[in-house]
């Protein structure tokens, strides 16, 4: 996994770094046009090969004893099938604001609704074997749980909760059973952000 910033490196990361979560690299004309033909382009289309870029969001959500939802990535998925990951992550639909896109997936995958806080946003790549890549402007929230999940089992194989300390074991343990995003969310969020983690698990 690689972090990257694009053929305009410099100028583009002080854009996506220097604005806030509704901000839309659609109607961005500051930014390369990589963006608006990743927007343009089918969810499949945009992780084949190395991958264009495209938003897409991860969430980290805990439930009232401070633990982190894990989902597993269902085994038809095309990238990272069976792997663990945070509790949801997924793409917004064109013309679709970050709001509105975490709710729909939070009950397409979990049933649940809860608010959610944004944190950051990075750039990423990472392959998977063959068979394609995600090359992702990906935005992070946090959330707390107020209801019991339901998953879909058409999207998550498993789920299961874990403590700060229990997500930090697995990941040097075993962390080719995690999913590269997820690997890099967890650091950043218990690194850069970790107060604002705290609000939410026990760090300590």
């Amino acid at each position: 996994m690689r972090a990257v910033l694009g053929r305009r490196g410099d100028d583009l990361h002080g854009i996506v770094n220097g604005v806030g979560p509704e901000w839309d690299p659609e109607t961005d004309p500051r930014l390369p046009a990589t963006y608006s033909a990743a927007d343009l382009a089918g969810k499949a289309a945009c992780h084949e090969g190395n991958g264009r870029l495209h938003r897409a969001f991860s969430l980290f959500v805990f439930d009232d004893r401070g633990r982190l939802l894990l989902q597993q990535r269902a085994s038809g998925k095309p990238l990272w099938p069976g792997f663990w990951s945070n509790s949801c992550c997924s793409h917004p639909r064109r013309g679709e604001s970050m709001q509105v896109a975490t709710e729909r997936r939070l009950r397409d995958e979990l049933n649940v609704e809860t608010e959610l806080e944004y944190v950051y946003r990075f750039q990423y790549s990472a392959r998977y074997a063959g068979s394609g890549s995600e090359n992702e402007l990906c935005h992070v929230y946090l959330g707390r749980l107020s209801q019991d999940v339901r998953p879909n089992d058409s999207e998550i194989a498993a789920v299961r909760f874990v403590t700060a300390s229990e997500m930090e074991e697995e990941l040097a343990r075993f962390p080719e059973r995690i999913t590269p995003w997820c690997h890099q969310e967890w650091q950043q969020l218990t690194g850069t952000y970790r107060q604002q983690l705290a609000r939410y698990c026990d760090l300590d």
